[in-house]
């Protein structure tokens, strides 16, 4: 029974219309008395369910009127009245530049979930909803509705203005969507990261980290974005499988000193392997491997003149690998070999940079790709920058912010776009000089701006870095202690820490908040302290926030110790990476989270993609300051594909707006409104660890699984109308089979705790799944009909079912409750004239505690016994069915029971001791127990056909054959309950007609 909540969507539409029906038809036992067209006189003493709690969700229009006070009235109540310890959960913030999609809704319910059960289990819940509003993405949107005005021409607070009222306008539409969701929080006080506390704040950050030495400026090979015009970090780059770029092999020729030395000739070669031949007007030296054995080749032209031959130096291992690119008439004699160490310090001519250069040793050098001689750039890739560093290289990049060569690079280069047409050149003009040895095309993997989609560079210009090489071990150790789910997380986290060692902080954009540093305007130096760092951030907030850095004159931003030191200042261009603005959102907890010593959040949840992103930047800069993870929880959510299992796109046309499914489209037959819950519900009953699909079908399933728990709950209010305090029977007093209902609930409700205490909201609906079909409809429900019907309202039997009821409800309701809270509150205002008289008088559910049950109620032995009991129940309906089958019988009411077994054994002594309950549980007129030795003596009576089936049933260990016969019984129907107790046609059973006479 561990299946998913939808499940109902795989039984077919006509059994999940006949379990329905079976559980909640509050009229069939009227209807059921009498052939059609006949009036019962006894219809109206019978205590039908009584309810007005519709069937039919009709959620779009009925989830309004419930919003307000499970939301915003409950957040700020919940606040104020509950008595337990803070709960925080950090809401990391989405970027404020479009419409929510499906995405969005499951990222916020999830929270929303964590948070409604945290506040049912009596805690004061802190969820602050944040927006991220600075950054490429909104400016890019921002600047779009310019149509055609070059952005250079722009004065940088133009383009804020328009990218500010564009994220405002977001974040506005965005509150919207997240609010009629069911999302609460507290949206009045939301965080955006551009409103000027907040800049104040990471400002603060920045300051505290430049201070402990993890921020620094240098001139290095960063990501640069050529289509964003900025400097990227590793998390905004993506990696494309399907670039084409073009595998070059070029000659570089030796000095004749150096080729002397390798005892060549005068054409003597250095043969370098290049996938980016763009950058070799940048190259600056080759690098070998000092352990890796080279040769020095003489290629000739088959029989031509000795003069037509040139000496090439490759890796010994690559020599067959060359030779094959030669033609097929080419000669290849090996002239001598060297280690790489040997080659160290000779001089070749670096032809498009017009420099003599040298060969240095390398420890990245590969002998199994390439020629084994590498070309190097220290200003086009981190590996060249670190052994330019390392052997007093310039930083040398002729490419400006548009990926075009710049003047540096020479006439035939300059203007030129480096990936296109900047490429072909550099090859045309290798080949003019007779130095390009081979080239093709080739497929890989090549890196790619996140947000354009297009391919970026490598490109050195001055950046400011964190040093993550210094934080990284303290942020792994940091998080050990915290709980991460799924635990493939940690290692995805500490995976993204580790392999990195700087982090590239700066944007050369306008959109964001400036890096606080002023620049002494003749030599370049940056002025930065405590001193100038302070002045900047009290400037900056009270004048308003970060416009003001493009707008006062910079002298404001001088500290005065530096107004007359005879130097004058300017200002930076720089602003800050986004995530180093959402990487500070800690800090607006600090004055706001009653925990001060260790992490402000309880719980922080996001998407797979956040190890890269949030979770990494929030981890390095709460690290740097305060030595601590900003979480002691890390949940983690997949993405939202669809029905095939593919990730949602526009270019696709799979793409799903929440809305759209909430509210319906134009025809509401092939586009239902759904309502929230029954969209909530889709994303609590899945396991969101993994990706989730959503579609028509599924929701078609779920829609059927709405109707399933609203017609039970339909059943529980109909017939605990009229229920009171003083009708309540005490536990001692209830029948043993409520009892064992109540065994059931309790771990129903421990294992849901369970569940939620794990964030396991899944597990928890699908354990309601399995109450609600098991335990509720085919058994609970299915056998107390009867006496919920037809017993007095005094009678103790009845009272004790409704006592339970009472307990299931509840209990089941705040189980549902952080899932659905719409549901749960539309049923908890039907069930307010009952609750009311039990002083459960409060406005919303969520004034409820999470778990009603009592530890009293947990009795094994009970349950065991009861579980045999069903045993014998399934049984009995095989027999039944058999008999219905047969012709026999029209509903197991037309039934009595012969059930057989050896009587001193536990199970036939447990059967003997429960005779009364029988006809109950199985729902038949009648159940007699033999012991197995009289199943062949005793007659039917008659000529009654008989039915039988035989099973082996266990007890405490000890296994029993039961065997149950199944005949048509001779007693007639009694008109009111319909039971065959009757002794005569038309006549009343003894209780019912006692029940008539009371």
């Amino acid at each position: 029974m561990n299946q998913s909540l939808a499940s109902l969507r795989q039984t077919g539409a006509k059994q999940a219309a006949r379990q329905l029906h079976s559980t909640v038809s509050l009229a069939s036992a009227s209807s059921a008395q009498t052939p059609k067209g006949q009036h019962s006189p006894y219809s109206h003493t019978l205590k039908l369910p009584k309810t007005e709690f519709p069937l039919r969700a009709n959620a779009a229009l009925r989830e309004k009127q419930f919003r307000a006070r499970c939301t915003d009235s409950l957040y700020e109540w919940q606040l104020k009245n509950n008595k337990g310890v803070q709960f925080v959960l950090h809401d990391g913030p989405p970027y404020a530049n479009g419409d929510l999609h499906i995405g969005h809704f499951m990222n916020k319910v999830l929270k929303d979930i964590i948070n409604r059960y945290q506040v049912l289990l009596g805690k004061r819940v802190l969820y602050i909803p944040g927006f991220d509003g600075h950054g490429l993405p909104i400016e890019q949107k921002a600047l779009e509705r310019l149509k055609g005005r070059d952005r250079d021409s722009l004065h940088p607070m133009e383009i804020r203005k328009l990218a500010r009222d564009f994220a405002l306008a977001a974040v506005e539409n965005q509150t919207k969507g997240f609010r009629e969701y069911a999302v609460m929080g507290d949206w009045t006080n939301r965080y955006l990261t551009l409103d000027p506390a907040y800049e104040a704040n990471q400002l603060e950050v920045f300051r505290e980290m430049f201070l402990r030495g993890y921020i620094y400026r240098q001139n290095k090979p960063v990501y640069w974005s050529p289509s964003s015009r900025t400097a990227l970090a590793e998390a905004e780059v993506e990696h494309n499988e399907k670039h084409v770029s073009t595998s070059t092999y070029v000659k570089f020729p030796m000095t004749r000193e150096s080729a002397e030395t390798l005892g060549g000739s005068e054409n003597t070669y250095a043969l370098i392997w290049t996938t980016t031949p763009w950058t070799l007007p940048a190259n600056s030296a080759i690098a070998v491997h000092p352990d890796i054995a080279y040769a020095l080749l003489r290629v000739s032209q088959g029989e031509t003149a000795d003069n037509s031959f040139y000496d090439m130096l490759v890796a010994k291992s690559q020599i067959d690998k060359v030779r094959g690119m030669l033609d097929s008439d080419a000669n290849v004699d090996i002239l001598r070999y060297f280690l790489g160490k040997d080659l160290v310090g000779l001089t070749y001519s670096s032809i498009l940079r017009g420099q003599t250069c040298k060969i240095l040793a390398a420890d990245h050098v590969a002998e199994d790709s390439g020629t084994g001689l590498v070309h190097t750039a220290p200003g086009h890739g981190k590996e060249d920058y670190e052994l330019g560093l390392a052997n007093g290289l310039s930083v040398y990049s002729p490419v400006d912010d548009y990926g075009r060569f710049t003047s540096a690079a020479g006439r035939e280069l300059v203007g030129k776009d480096v990936l296109s047409d900047g490429t072909d050149t550099v090859l045309s003009i290798l080949l003019d000089r007779g130095i390009l040895f081979h080239q093709e095309k080739f497929v890989h993997s090549y890196p790619y701006d996140w947000r354009t989609k297009k391919p970026i560079i490598q490109r050195a210009t001055p950046q400011w870095f964190a040093n993550v090489r210094e934080l990284k071990h303290s942020a792994c150790d940091s998080v050990k202690d915290v709980n991460i789910i799924p635990e493939s997380g940690r290692r995805r986290l500490e995976s993204f820490v580790t392999g990195r060692s700087e982090w590239c902080i700066s944007r050369q954009r306008v959109w964001g908040v400036p890096i606080p540093v002023l620049y002494e305007s003749e030599s370049g130096e940056p002025l930065i302290n405590k001193e100038s760092i302070d002045h900047i951030i009290e400037v900056i907030r009270s004048n308003g926030g970060s416009d003001v850095w493009w707008t006062l004159p910079e002298e404001s931003f001088v500290h005065p110790k530096y107004r007359d030191n005879g130097k004058k200042y300017v200002r930076g261009s720089d602003t800050m990476d986004v995530w180093f603005d959402s990487g500070s959102s800690w800090k607006h907890l600090e004055d706001k989270a009653e925990n001060r010593a260790g992490a402000y959040a309880d719980v922080c949840l996001e998407g797979s993609d956040q190890h890269r992103g949030w979770f990494q930047s929030s981890l390095l800069t709460s690290n740097a300051v305060r030595g601590v993870a900003p979480y002691r929880a890390l949940v983690t959510h997949g993405f939202a594909l669809d029905e095939q299992g593919r990730k949602m796109s526009k270019s696709i046309g799979n793409t799903l707006a929440p809305n759209a499914i909430i509210n319906g489209g134009k025809d509401k037959k092939k586009e239902p409104a759904y309502g929230v819950d029954l969209l909530r519900l889709v994303v609590g009953s899945t396991d969101y660890t993994q990706d989730v699909s959503f579609g028509p079908t599924v929701f078609a399933g779920f829609a059927e699984t709405i109707r399933k728990i609203r017609g039970t709950v339909r059943f529980m209010l109909g017939n605990l109308d009229g229920f009171t305090q003083n009708m309540a029977v005490k536990y001692d007093d209830m029948r043993s089979v409520d009892r064992y209902m109540l065994h059931e609930l309790y771990h129903f409700k421990q294992k849901a705790t369970v569940a939620f205490d794990r964030y396991e909201f899944f597990r928890a609906m699908q354990l309601v799944n399995q109450f609600t079909n098991v335990s509720l409809s085919a058994f609970y429900f299915d056998i107390s009909k009867d006496c919920l019907y037809a017993n007095g309202t005094s009678d103790l039997s009845r009272r004790s079912i409704q006592t339970v009821l009472f307990h299931i409800l509840v209990n089941y309701l705040t189980t549902l409750a952080p899932v659905t809270p719409h549901l749960a509150e539309e049923v908890w205002e039907f069930f307010k004239q009952v609750r009311f008289g039990f002083g459960r008088d409060g406005f919303s559910l969520f004034q409820e505690v999470w778990d009603q049950t009592s530890k009293e109620w947990d009795n094994q032995e009970l349950a065991s016994e009861w579980e045999t009991l069903r045993a014998v129940r399934s049984l009995a309906n095989k027999a039944i069915e058999a008999a219905r089958q047969g012709k026999a019988i029209g509903s197991p009411l037309d039934a009595e029971l012969d059930v057989y077994l050896p009587l001193e054994t536990p199970v036939g002594r447990l059967l003997v001791d429960r005779k009364d309950d029988l006809s109950q549980l199985c729902v038949t007129s009648s159940v007699r127990v033999h012991d197995a030795g009289e199943s062949d003596r005793i007659g039917t009576g008659g000529n009654a056909e008989v039915f039988d089936r035989q099973e082996a049933i266990s007890l405490r260990g000890s296994e029993t054959t039961v065997r149950v016969k199944c005949i048509r019984s001779s007693l007639h129907k009694c008109p009111r309950c319909w039971n065959l107790h009757s002794s005569s046609a038309d006549s009343l059973c003894t209780r019912c007609d006692k029940v008539i006479h009371q």
